[in-house]
């Protein structure tokens, strides 16, 4: 079945590639060619790890995916299974009924949404942006991220799911397309919890009136909509509506994130420390709202000043609160590759905000990593990326609060 599996890979370049095209990011033969040697290598890394199991796949994803396949695919759906989220588990019922080896299912849904998440974040440039070269970097650095190509292709993780609906999300609410924006949010909400750490931003929306009162409404609608496959099946609506409701997760401070709890030297589990955590992250949200309104009474928000925000929010807010996992700097990643490439002054936190992530991913590859790639541990802990993630919160304040001199009388 492999050859199956390798025609659905050149389909996912194909369709990549017409997304640049129909961006004019392909429009003569130098950037065609360009596109299709970035193509081929962003596809060829990802083939390269098809076949690499981690110890997340063989205890949970691929366990998940023989219940369905013992109860009858989507019938089976009426029985709770996992901890993901039900539209998650839809896929994974359907790939029940596939001939073809279920992890490299589970990885070519990834796959897909890696390409949508590269594309949205080229949409979102190109609002900043006319320069086609870096429309064109942002979508392949995306794909080439390392962050990016790791969680789908050798962990078999799905971040780029909700991640692409959250960039989707932000992307329609710039664009004048409050439904659509609240419609993509709560799909990212569906796949994945972390989307709240860029809710603080939606706020920042309604008062400015990007997004009205009367644009809400279209969230829990899609919300409830999204369950009701399952509730049809069996599942009791409220025990699925409130799916996340009183999943607090494991409650130590520290689960090899670049937190500042990674600055922690004793006892993983405090519950005074986690709730000053939780009373920083609240504050800092807080401290945010003030500064909007004080910018608001002086000038019209910019266009420049919702990105950094949503920079600030998905960075600061899992930075500050406590029981972080390694892969909860996802978004910001994501959005770091979006402002760097939009707005070159903070171009450094593309990499800052990498280091971070790398750093705990390879804690996790060293440790439960199958043996195709076993990695030796580096020098670096999780102090180094905290002390990373600190530097571009830093700079992200100082860049919201200063802007140099020819962009403030260009914006008034």
């Amino acid at each position: 079945m492999y050859w199956i599996t390798y025609m659905l890979v050149c389909a996912m370049a194909a369709w990549a590639f017409f997304l640049l095209y129909r961006q004019g990011l392909a429009a003569s033969l130098t950037p065609i060619l360009a596109s299709m040697v970035l193509l081929l290598a962003a596809f060829g890394i990802r083939l390269w790890f098809l076949d690499t199991t981690t110890l997340d796949y063989e205890w949970f994803l691929s366990p998940w995916v023989e219940h369905f396949r013992y109860h009858g695919g989507f019938t089976g759906l009426g029985i709770p299974v996992g901890n993901y989220n039900v539209p998650y588990l839809y896929f994974l019922a359907g790939f029940s009924y596939i001939p073809i080896p279920d992890l490299h299912l589970i990885k070519l849904l990834s796959f897909f949404f890696d390409v949508l998440l590269a594309y949205y974040v080229m949409k979102t440039v190109s609002i900043y942006t006319e320069n086609k070269n870096r429309q064109r970097i942002a979508f392949f650095a995306v794909l080439f991220l390392p962050t990016v190509f790791l969680n789908s292709a050798y962990w078999g993780q799905c971040e780029s799911i909700y991640a692409a609906f959250a960039v989707m999300s932000f992307y329609c609410a710039m664009k004048d397309k409050p439904i659509l924006s609240m419609a993509a949010l709560a799909l990212a909400l569906t796949f994945k919890l972390q989307v709240v750490f860029l809710f603080p931003l939606f706020l920042v929306f309604l008062f400015t009136k990007k997004i009205r009162l009367r644009h809400l409404p279209v969230f829990p609608a899609v919300y409830i909509l999204s369950i009701l496959p399952a509730v049809i099946a069996g599942q009791p609506f409220w025990d699925t509506l409130l799916f996340y409701i009183g999943r607090g997760g494991n409650p130590g401070l520290n689960y090899n994130s670049p937190s500042v709890f990674a600055f922690n030297r004793g006892p993983n589990y405090n519950d005074t420390l986690a709730m000053i955590g939780i009373i920083a992250a609240f504050a800092l949200v807080v401290l945010v709202y003030l500064s909007v309104f004080l910018r608001h009474k002086r000038r019209a928000i910019s266009n420049e000043d919702y990105l950094v925000l949503a920079l600030i929010f998905v960075v600061g807010v899992p930075f500050l609160l406590p029981h972080m996992h390694d892969r909860y700097f996802y978004l910001a990643d994501i959005f770091a590759v979006a402002l760097g490439l939009s707005h070159l002054r903070f171009l450094a936190v593309i990499p800052l905000t990498q280091l971070a992530s790398l750093i705990s991913y390879h804690i996790y590859l060293h440790w439960f990593a199958a043996p195709q790639l076993s990695l030796p541990l580096i020098g670096f802990d999780t102090r180094v990326g905290a002390a990373a993630l600190c530097v571009v919160l830093v700079g992200l304040a100082a860049g919201f609060v200063w802007k140099p001199k020819g962009q403030e009388s260009a914006e008034g």
